[in-house]
């Protein structure tokens, strides 16, 4: 008797491994932008809806910055490598401001109040969205936290960052993009 019930679930059980093992090889993380990127193109970036402003009313999106350099940092206050760089970003973008560029922030998956003492804590003054699902960054192919994405002035993908900037990354990225025309 017991033998009859083992043979049903074993093969139950053989299925799914196969289900689970086809579906992790077939779905991975979309590198489009880094490929593009790594060869010198620059994608346009996905197409997204506007996010709603952290703490505010209203939404954002990229085509409120066209002509703009916008360094593009997604984060989350959970983060620990994600808020060790925060400094380095509201550093970035008053350097950026101050020469026709900006910084957006797009704090994912978290509650508004958690978001909003961190930008409290660190003085951030460029402005942050909310994506609330991961949906619009999942566009992007992204692959953790922190990750950082610079469009230029004509909105096209410059550089991709899947890793925590640096000072050294910022200062070979941003000024050759800056000093470019839209």
């Amino acid at each position: 008797m017991r033998a009859r019930v083992y043979w049903p679930v074993t093969v139950a059980a053989a299925l799914l491994v196969g289900l689970l093992a086809y579906g992790l090889t077939t779905t991975g993380t979309d590198t489009t932008l880094d490929q593009a990127v790594a060869k010198g193109e620059r994608p346009q970036p996905p197409v997204a809806s506007p996010l709603p402003v952290l703490g505010g009313t209203g939404t954002r999106s990229l085509a409120d910055f066209k002509g703009k350099v916008v360094l593009v940092n997604v984060w989350a206050s959970w983060c620990p490598p994600c808020v060790d760089e925060l400094p380095l970003i509201e550093q970035a973008h008053k350097t950026l401001s101050k020469q026709g560029g900006t910084v957006l922030g797009i704090d994912v998956k978290e509650n508004s109040g958690a978001a909003l003492e961190a930008v409290g804590k660190f003085g951030l003054s460029y402005p942050v969205v909310r994506d609330r699902d991961g949906s619009f960054v999942r566009k992007w192919g992204q692959t953790g936290y922190p990750e950082t994405y610079v469009l230029d002035r004509a909105g096209r993908v410059a550089a991709v960052r899947r890793l925590p900037v640096t000072e050294e990354w910022l200062r070979a990225t941003l000024p050759p993009l800056l000093d470019e025309q839209a």
